[in-house]
């Protein structure tokens, strides 16, 4: 790990795609909690649980070609039967259900507020998945228009905090694992 000042620093061998990107991000929050070679570490900035600028991106085509490489973390609760509409709404949108967080990863804070903000009225029932990405291409041209993007601007919504993970169920006993762990030992002595 690296000194808490030299995330500037570590952009500075970054491709552009990347860099501009992670810019915006020390731009708005200053320098970074941790910084390695790779990424670029954020933590409590915001309404964030944390932000992650990568020197990897991604060519992401909705809803107009653009790279993604900086990633907003919150604490929120995906219910099980969402998954597939978030995946269908956002290849960048990501849910992790242990971990109880949702993310969005684009190229800027912005456009990650309006990605969550679109999935939480997914998750919420607001939208389904064709109005979320309909009102996501309006709000991205009207950004460009010079036209209020309310959905762009923050978060309508409050994260769950730290009771989101979702740790699932058991579904294999103590008794279950030391008759495992016996068998085990048995087919290791014959053999």
């Amino acid at each position: 790990m690296t000194t808490l000042s030299s995330g500037s620093k570590v952009i500075s061998g970054w491709p552009e795609k990347s860099r501009g990107a992670a810019q915006l991000v020390i731009d708005k929050y200053g320098e970074p909690h941790e910084a390695t070679g790779s990424y670029l570490v954020w933590h409590h900035v915001g309404p964030w649980k944390r932000i992650v600028a990568s020197r990897a991106y991604w060519e992401h085509k909705f809803p107009a070609p653009h790279y993604d490489s900086v990633e907003s973390v919150l604490d929120y609760r995906v219910p099980t039967d969402a998954f597939t509409p978030l995946a269908e709404f956002d290849g960048s949108v990501i849910a992790e259900r242990t971990a109880g967080e949702v993310s969005a990863r684009c190229h800027d804070e912005e456009a990650n507020n309006l990605a969550l903000n679109l999935m939480h009225d997914i998750v919420s029932g607001a939208r389904s998945v064709e109005d979320a990405r309909g009102y996501y291409a309006k709000e991205f041209l009207d950004y460009r228009r010079g036209l209020p993007t309310p959905y762009m601007e923050k978060l309508r919504f409050t994260a769950n905090g730290e009771d989101a993970a979702d740790p699932d169920e058991r579904v294999i006993s103590d008794e279950e694992l030391e008759k495992a762990k016996a068998e085990g030992k048995t087919a290791d002595r014959a053999a």
